[in-house]
């Protein structure tokens, strides 16, 4: 944790008692009253100016796709880190088809920080941060172990890279295939999983799983690599079975319960069967160690590459799978893999299972069984069309499994794109980091990821790349409490979080971020630009409707309205005479992206 941590809580504390403490007050009235919910809109909200709209549009109000300033909007929060102006006038020029189809085919963003592989390829007894030109450097163990480069790397690409879908969707994926730093030191193999991910977001799920289950810093996070051929740890295979495919209880396609209770997929020697017929795995050559290679026939530590058979450590007895899949006697590791993957993508709980976890990361954390059944069908046929009025759109290869069919079907089902969804199982809770990625990229912010990482990252419980278990930040089926609903957000989320939501805002307009650290690579700092607005900060309803339309696709109901504009208002020449400008913006920008309404992604 920086050093700094104990003074910026200081002047958070100060800052909040001070100049923003009537604002606290206005964001809680803006919570009561819903900011926007079904409350009708007053004549001047709902008759902003025609340049206020035709800023977020080349065409204005319409495009040759007809996609809305509010639907632009809205996919642009389920499809990518936050809506900026030129971002939701991109996706009605092309429409949301169009649009998605031509982020599947940009290329990656990569991670790149970080140190490389020379932790795990010298065989000194000297730890390899007291060794070397490594002893003077007082960030070995950042750049070579942790997962602190990684986030640098993530803020920097969710904020200003073009390939948002592709980050998105890794994300979504990293959130349940999960490894973590607080098991894992080893930065440049941490770098390695996660790019993989990026890579096959637009792949095919079993390729996806093949890569996971060979993965080097998977194998060491659940126990698998090197395992033992007599008695195999079952981490990986449990996990692999609940967390990664299929799920405990047999389900409908649709996802529901299976005869309307939970009967189990599997008992506890199916996971024994997997645990052994994924065995006969060791670590990618390359490692070393001065105490050299254990057990006999394996390879050293080393996360470079995929790991490779061991066949001094395979089972070769028999072994049942699910689907009606057997492992037969004497059958090398690579074949046995094979048919560990044909007995996932056989089973009639993969496509539900994987349909409603995307759904739940990029659309609605409790999605209707309907909803699960669409995108579980595109995720059996390997194929998703789509019709607009540009015509047919269509994506998948016809292979089932295939991500960018099951991602396009998520993104475009009529419930994903329903410009009014009042339904109680529409939207989810916004996770911290799409809160602090969504506040930079609407007013051209910069960030070089050093602030969300021991700062806001762990004041908000949600450090990427350091998962506290293998369950994610969340459990995927945390109740929201006294609605009968699923929320998994709300798992890190309570009263505390919600004013240290409003500190981050505060942080970032009040203060103005941060300033570049000289202690990381490349150091930009963090903090956002309002100059687009400021021009217009003269009329404070006209700048207040522009940075809802941007944020939230729509202008605020009456009341909400109101409240706003009048606190806008109250920054003239008279109070600040060289920055009321500035702090009507700020204003509006806080008001706005602390709302219920923004808050809770609908």
């Amino acid at each position: 944790m920086p050093s700094s941590r104990a003074r910026r809580e200081e002047r958070m504390r100060t800052s909040i008692t001070g100049r923003w403490l009537p604002l606290l007050g206005l964001a809680s009235v803006l919570a009561l009253t819903g900011c926007g919910g079904s409350q009708p809109q007053d004549e001047a909200a709902a008759s902003v100016d025609k340049a206020t709209r035709q800023s977020l549009s080349p065409q204005g109000t319409s495009s040759p796709s007809s996609t809305s300033v509010a639907d632009a909007v809205r996919l642009a929060h389920q499809a990518s880190f936050g809506p900026s102006e030129a971002l939701v006038a991109e996706i009605q020029a092309a429409g949301a088809a169009s649009w998605i189809k031509q982020q599947m085919t940009l290329d990656l963003s990569r991670y790149q920080r970080g140190g490389n592989d020379r932790i795990h390829t010298r065989s000194s007894t000297v730890p390899f941060c007291d060794a070397g030109a490594q002893k003077d450097n007082p960030y070995c163990w950042r750049d070579y172990y942790s997962t602190e480069p990684l986030v640098w790397d993530f803020y920097r690409n969710a904020v200003g890279q073009p390939d948002q879908l592709r980050q998105r969707v890794a994300m979504a994926l990293s959130h349940f295939l999960v490894v973590s730093g607080y098991e894992i030191s080893g930065t440049y193999g941490l770098r390695n999983y996660q790019n993989k991910l990026l890579a096959l977001a637009f792949d095919n799920y079993r390729q996806l799983l093949r890569q996971v289950i060979l993965s080097p810093v998977m194998g060491d996070y659940l126990d698998h690599v090197n395992n033992d051929r007599f008695a195999p740890n079952e981490n990986f295979a449990r996990e692999l079975l609940q967390l990664f495919a299929l799920g405990t209880c047999k389900l409908e396609a649709d996802g529901t319960l299976k005869g309307g209770r939970c009967r189990p997929v599997y008992d506890n020697t199916m996971v024994r069967n997997y645990a052994f017929a994924l065995t006969g795995w060791t670590y990618p050559p390359g490692g070393a160690s001065p105490w050299g290679c254990w057990p006999q026939g394996a390879n050293c530590l080393y996360y470079g590459g995929e790991m490779v058979e061991a066949p001094r450590l395979r089972d070769r007895r028999a072994r049942s799978l699910l689907s009606k899949v057997s492992v037969a006697p004497l059958t090398p590791a690579p074949a046995a893999l094979d048919q560990v993957l044909d007995s996932l993508m056989r089973h009639p709980n993969m496509a539900p299972f994987v349909a409603r976890r995307l759904i739940q990361h990029l659309v609605s954390s409790d999605p209707e069984p309907a909803y699960v059944g669409r995108v579980s069908a595109a995720f059996e046929t390997g194929r998703f069309v789509y019709t607009d009025t540009s015509g047919e759109h269509v994506f998948g290869t016809s292979h089932k499994g295939d991500l960018s069919a099951t991602v396009a079907a998520v993104l475009l089902d009529p419930l994903a794109r329903n410009e009014a969804p009042d339904a109680p199982r529409a939207g989810h809770l916004r996770a911290p980091a799409l809160l602090f990625t969504g506040a930079l990229r609407a007013f051209k912010g910069h960030t070089d990821g050093e602030p969300f990482n021991w700062w806001w990252g762990d004041t908000l419980h949600q450090q990427m790349f350091m998962s506290p278990s293998v369950f994610g930040f969340y459990p995927p089926d945390y109740p929201v409490p006294g609605t009968g609903r699923v929320g998994p957000e709300f798992g890190i989320h309570n009263t505390n979080g919600a004013l240290e939501r409003l500190n981050v805002l505060t942080w970032l307009f009040d203060w103005g971020g941060s300033a570049p650290n000289p202690d990381i690579p490349d150091a930009l700092g963090t903090g956002v630009d309002l100059s687009d607005f400021t021009p217009m900060a003269g009329s404070a309803g006209p700048l207040v409707d522009r940075i809802s339309l941007t944020l939230l696709g729509r202008t605020l109901a009456k009341g909400p309205r109101k409240t706003v504009v009048d606190a806008v208002s109250f920054w003239t020449s008279d109070v600040d005479k060289d920055h009321w400008r500035e702090r009507r913006v700020a204003t509006a920008a806080y008001l706005l992206l602390a709302s219920p309404d923004y808050q809770v992604q609908r």
